[in-house]
């Protein structure tokens, strides 16, 4: 009777403490937010604690599942603005989870305790305790799952520096030490995800380390697809662990003066995770400790000095942005003659709305007649109407096989309206610059469009003035095009109208670069690409040019040698005559000379006859 009645008392009085806490209704509902602010009015009781500790905890929940590389940085003050000393146990625990859940984002939660670390090195040391305390149950179950994941999270945070590399040699050894076909993998991807890093730090225990993984190799007493994974981790050892970097530049986000290493050991038989931490407990000086923590918060994000500083600042790039904002209003908002201020939207929403309603108009509709009716009617605006050819050949290009449907409509729009034939061409000649960039079908299905518009004389043929048929002019997809086109044209037209249509006098310029004369390498080129698309027969004059070009070729050699011949010859007429007259005036001084020579032996002769 005395255990009963003391049994009794001790139920009765935690009955009445835990009524005192929840409140005693009288089998009355209340309803939560009731109850809210009955607690919220006394924020030194238990309930008041319990609401900010669920509070607290969906918060940190909610930020480490919404974190990933592109957001981090703005997901880090957030973080540090809730009690991180209070909830470390609770950010541990969700860290945990959240990177089980999603191995794939493990980089991104090793960057995030990183940068905790430096502020709170208390909470990186919990987070890499649990870690080792996860990996040595899962790896006394034989848990493969679990032991992946926790030396995912352990190579990251030793790549991230918060953990030493000895804890990584550690586990490797551990995982090495008595080869299993799992443990020999988990050991190798491990190694693939910490081996740059390593490499950097301790290349002798990388050394080792690979040295095992050989002579596991050699054994030969694991399996097959095992011994694949090693031999994969030695290509990538090879390449210097190029294809998995140990930090990517988006998630540095300490430096190194910053950074602190925590030199735990794996085999710490006294190491706890303080899972006391993880549950609600009642702080009498609950008031105490979120004061001091405000003050470490302002020390790390500085609300204050940065706040005013930032808010100075906002306020002066408001007041700039305005006057510039006005500025821009003066100039781009003039009023019109009615006194309206003329608005220009920059984001084109009303062209991507216009794209919307032409392509619910063109999906709808069972007849092309009916298409162009309901475009028709949609009154679109001068400078438009670009829009709809280009709605028009991307439709036709998402179809599996080409419909004369599209090509139709595009007839019709022509005939209706010059505008669009001018649209046409120039569409023609951007999707034949760019027609590298689609796929077979869609390339397909957009030259049998254009080669409908062509042969139904809806687009002028002279948009074939860009095509250059060549080999250094054209690639791959270009000659696809071209060929498709014109085999689609010679089908419709037949081979004798299209030749006539190509032999147009009107069109030659427009058709100089598909039958290139230039240069007999061209020329070949075009005959053995027509002939090879079963379309020889428009190159005959081709042929006959290319046939001839050697005469031609010989002609221009002999009127360029007979117009030199003629100006050598008078050239030699010119020296000849030179020379004639320096022989006249030779002949005539010898001539001189002969008559002086002759006059003066008869005056010797007379005088002889005197003396006689």
């Amino acid at each position: 009777n005395a255990e009963y009645m003391g049994a009794l008392h001790g139920y009765t009085m935690e009955k009445r403490k835990r009524d005192e806490v929840v409140g005693v209704t009288g089998g009355v509902y209340v309803p939560p937010h009731k109850r809210n602010q009955s607690a919220a009015s006394d924020k030194t009781g238990a309930e008041y604690q319990r609401q900010t500790w669920d509070a607290l905890r969906k918060s940190l929940n909610g930020l480490i599942n919404k974190i990933n590389t592109a957001n981090i940085k703005n997901i880090i003050p957030e973080l540090f603005s809730e009690n991180l000393i209070r909830g470390r146990g609770l950010l541990a625990r969700g860290l945990m989870k959240a990177q089980m859940a999603s191995p794939n984002f493990t980089h991104v939660y090793a960057a995030l305790v990183a940068v905790i670390n430096t502020k709170l090195p208390d909470v990186g040391d919990l987070v890499l305790r649990r870690i080792i305390l996860q990996f040595r149950r899962a790896f006394k179950r034989n848990d493969k799952i679990v032991c992946m994941a926790a030396t995912k999270f352990i190579a990251h945070l030793v790549n991230q520096k918060v953990a030493s590399e000895l804890l990584a040699l550690q586990l490797a050894t551990l995982l090495l030490e008595k080869p299993t076909d799992d443990s020999v993998e988990v050991a190798a991807e491990f190694i693939r995800d910490v081996g740059e890093v390593l490499t950097d730090i301790t290349p002798k225990g990388v050394h080792f380390v690979f040295e095992r993984f050989r002579a596991i190799l050699h054994e030969g007493e694991i399996e097959k697809r095992v011994q694949y994974v090693i031999e994969a981790l030695f290509a990538i050892r090879k390449t210097g662990f190029k294809e998995f970097p140990g930090v990517l530049p988006e998630l540095d986000l300490v430096e190194q003066d910053d950074q602190v290493t925590h030199e735990l050991d794996l085999a710490d038989s006294h190491m706890v995770g303080d899972e006391n931490l993880n549950i609600f407990q009642f702080d009498p000086q609950f008031e105490e400790h979120e004061q001091e923590w405000a003050a470490i918060k302002q020390e790390i994000l500085g609300d204050d000095e940065g706040g005013s500083e930032s808010g100075s600042s906002d306020s002066s790039s408001d007041s700039d942005s305005d006057s510039d904002e006005e500025a821009e209003g003066e100039q781009q908002g003039q009023p019109n003659q009615n006194g309206a201020v003329a608005i220009r939207d920059y984001t084109e929403q009303d062209t991507i709305n216009l794209r919307k309603t032409i392509y619910l108009a063109i999906m709808s509709s069972l007849e092309f007649e009916e298409c162009a009716h309901k475009l028709l009617k949609l009154n679109i605006r001068e400078g438009q109407e670009i829009e709809v050819c280009t709605m028009l050949i991307e439709c036709c290009a998402q179809e599996r096989a080409f419909q004369r449907f599209y090509g139709l409509l595009a007839e019709r729009f022509c005939r209706l309206r010059h505008i669009y034939q001018i649209l046409f061409k120039d569409c023609f000649q951007k999707n034949y610059m760019t027609i590298h960039r689609l796929e077979t079908n869609k390339l397909r299905n957009v030259a049998k469009f254009f080669a409908h518009l062509l042969y139904s004389d809806s687009m002028s043929w002279d948009c074939l003035e860009p095509i250059k048929l060549s080999e250094e002019d054209t690639t791959s997809s270009s000659r696809i095009f071209i060929k498709i086109v014109f085999q689609e044209l010679s089908e419709q037209m037949g081979l004798q109208k299209l030749n006539e249509r190509l032999h147009d006098e009107t069109l030659q310029t427009a058709f100089a670069g598909l039958f290139p004369r230039d240069n007999p390498k061209n020329t070949r080129f075009a005959i053995n690409f027509f002939t090879s698309i079963g379309l020889g027969g428009l190159t005959d004059e081709l042929r006959e040019f290319l046939k001839n070009a050697p005469k031609q070729i010989m002609a221009q050699k002999v009127e360029v040698e007979s117009s030199s011949e003629s100006s050598s010859d008078s050239d030699s007429s010119s020296d000849s005559d030179s020379s004639s007259s320096n022989s006249d005036s030779d002949s005539s001084s010898s001539e001189s000379g002969s008559e002086s020579e002759s006059e003066s032996e008869s005056e010797s002769e007379k005088r002889r006859k005197r003396r006689r």
